[in-house]
């Protein structure tokens, strides 16, 4: 069998980390890497942080919790993940996560096929080492809002 891409790795706290609505993403591996097969990125979610509901038309998601607590509600299932939790979110699956306690909470989640972690890398702030963002403003939440279709996603407005 023959290599498509060479080998990475990524040691503690390298690679780019940005900032999208107030969360920490560190991209561990993009699709330029892996063939376009996967993409997978490191996530810290401050108290109250997390995506709006929303779907992917694309990529599966899968997410394990390493540290912390966060909320998921997958279509209209709710679901508490702590530390070595793991989910995986078919395409199609309506969806979002917050961290409803006082502490950050960190995940590692991949996507499949590759393409979301462009996004993130495209509206995302730059982050220093060990940086958290700013709480997100209304310019940065429209210009998301409005790139999601580019990427496949759709935002559902809370019902």
């Amino acid at each position: 069998m023959t290599m498509q891409h060479p080998a990475k790795i990524v040691p503690k706290g390298h690679g780019p980390a940005i900032g999208v609505l107030g969360d920490r993403y560190r991209v561990l591996v993009t699709g330029e890497e892996t063939g376009g097969q996967y993409a997978m990125v490191e996530a810290v979610i401050p108290p109250g942080g997390g995506p709006p509901p929303h779907i992917h038309s694309r990529e599966e998601e899968g997410f394990y919790v390493l540290e912390g607590e966060v909320t998921f509600v997958i279509d209209d299932q709710k679901f508490v993940a702590g530390p070595g939790t793991f989910l995986n979110l078919p395409i199609g699956s309506l969806h979002y996560f917050t961290n409803r306690t006082e502490q950050p909470a960190r995940m590692i989640f991949t996507m499949a096929p590759a393409g979301l972690e462009q996004m993130f890398l495209e509206l995302g702030s730059p982050l220093l080492d060990g940086e958290m963002p700013e709480i997100p403003t209304e310019a940065e939440i429209l210009r998301v809002i409005q790139a999601c279709p580019r990427f496949g996603i759709e935002i559902v407005p809370p019902s």
